[in-house]
């Protein structure tokens, strides 16, 4: 069940290969360890989906990719993970890191100085949050890919114990029959 559930919601090898930011992959994206799912391969790609995710980097989905061909995880599912952040989710878990990297540096939250479109603003504010902007993502990511790791490998162990069981009492119930 647990790998017809990722399955059903797992983007068409042939989809990713034709997708043009992976295209430079090339060759990369044949190789069959990287679609099986197994539950090393899937709690591994949970990690390098969620880690990368929760990092405010361009090109998250390549540099995910570039993870899961690297460490022989699931593609579709560590790619598809990066999508956690989104136009609608980026704000909220940004901003949230940003304050727990402030917390950690024991640094006061910067306070709002407005908005203006100019690359001086910009590369200003930018120079006033890094640290802590990066130092709150990378830890958050760490802890929910971690978290995320464990869960996927105690819920596939589960499932599987599960099934068996079923399988044992089903077995019993049909011979019980004869």
């Amino acid at each position: 069940m647990a790998r017809k559930l990722i399955q059903r919601y797992l983007p068409d090898p042939a989809q990713l290969r034709e997708n043009k930011s992976l295209k430079f992959l090339g060759d990369h994206l044949l190789n069959p360890n990287i679609w099986h799912l197994n539950r090393r391969s899937v709690a591994l790609a949970f990690f390098v989906g969620i880690l990368i995710a929760f990092i405010p980097i361009p090109f998250q989905m390549v540099v995910a990719a570039c993870l899961a061909l690297l460490i022989r995880c699931n593609l579709p599912v560590s790619v598809a993970l990066v999508w956690i952040t989104n136009p609608v989710t980026m704000p909220i878990m940004w901003y949230t890191t940003y304050k727990i990297g402030c917390f950690i540096l024991q640094t006061p939250v910067a306070p709002h100085h407005g908005f203006e479109i100019s690359l001086e603003w910009l590369t200003a504010e930018f120079a006033r949050i890094w640290l802590p902007l990066y130092l709150g993502s990378f830890l958050t990511g760490l802890f929910f890919a971690i978290i995320s790791y464990v869960g996927i490998r105690l819920f596939w162990r589960w499932h599987i114990v599960r099934t068996w069981k079923q399988r044992q009492k089903n077995r019993s119930c049909n011979s019980g029959n004869e």
